[in-house]
């Protein structure tokens, strides 16, 4: 039985090459394809999001954000500050926060006065950061009072609204040209310009060399001017029990004490009033404000 015979597929040079190079082509190609393949796909491994780092780095810088500089500003409410800003804590009374619409959390505040209360505002106290956490460019001066004046007057206090920015440039673009400072710094609000009425009319008080009947009169005014900046805070509605201005029945039971019983009560504290009604008043400016109140109720 004879056997076929073998033969090669190769038959001529040119099929030989034809492998040669099929055999080194086949395996680049196919290392080639796995290569991209591993390379298109998902990474998770550290330093794999760098471009999506990159872009968000760079982001800010490639933004404009183009203003009209004389265009009005538009301010916002006391509302619409305190519920961007100060319901996160006093909606609530977190953190010890004077709950909104809560009377006997705000009395002891608003006793303090007004500017108190802007002060402590702007600058912070206790877990509660300056400014509620924003800075100026967020909402200004103005803006932070009037949300105090909104809070505190749904806690039982009758603070007038800030006068505008506005109206303090107009204010201040009467006096000198020279007095630049000043200019920025007049008319604070109602009742800064309250405060500084008092101031005047204290240090006219004081320095006055006049008659005694114009001393008194400065001494009357200086007291008035006391009461309307801190006392009536909670004076001119009776909160925590403070007896009324102007109610007779209230303050007959007061001043059957001596008036130095009085004076003592008013420089020195009593019950939930702090001393000097949370003011940095002279004694003589106090028990000034006493005698104003006193006789307004005879």
């Amino acid at each position: 039985m004879s056997e076929a015979p073998h033969g090669t597929p190769i038959k001529t040079p040119a099929q030989l090459i034809a492998v040669v190079i099929a055999g080194f082509a086949i395996p680049v190609v196919a290392i080639l394809l796995l290569a991209n393949y591993v390379n298109e796909s998902v990474r998770t491994g550290a330093g794999t999001d760098l471009r999506s780092d990159v872009a968000k780095r760079i982001a800010p810088l490639a933004q404009v954000d183009v203003r009209d500089a004389n265009a009005p500003h538009v301010f916002k409410t006391g509302e619409q500050v305190y519920q961007a800003v100060c319901s996160a804590c006093h909606a609530t009374g977190t953190a010890g926060a004077p709950k909104f619409g809560n009377s006997g959390d705000w009395a002891p505040r608003i006793a303090q006065g007004f500017d108190t209360l802007l002060h402590t505002a702007l600058t912070g106290k206790g877990a509660m950061p300056a400014r509620g956490g924003t800075s100026p460019d967020d909402y200004s001066d103005y803006e932070i009072a009037r949300a105090i004046v909104y809070m505190a007057n749904h806690g039982g206090a009758n603070f007038p609204e800030p006068a505008a920015p506005a109206a303090k440039t107009q204010q201040a673009g009467q006096a000198t040209s020279g007095a630049t400072a000043q200019e920025a710094s007049a008319g604070a609000g109602a009742a800064n310009e309250q405060a500084a009425a008092a101031i005047a009319a204290l240090g006219s008080a004081s320095q006055s060399n006049a008659a005694p009947a114009t001393a008194s009169a400065d001494s009357a005014q200086a007291g008035k001017a006391l009461y309307q900046q801190v006392c009536q805070a909670c004076h001119a509605a009776g909160v925590l029990n403070a007896p009324k201005f102007g109610d007779k029945a209230a303050w007959a039971q007061r001043l059957k004490d001596p008036m130095d019983v009085i004076y003592n009560y008013a420089l020195h504290g009593k019950g939930q009033m702090p001393p000097k009604g949370g003011s940095n008043a002279s004694d003589a400016d106090i028990k000034a404000a006493v005698d104003y109140m006193v006789s307004a109720a005879k």
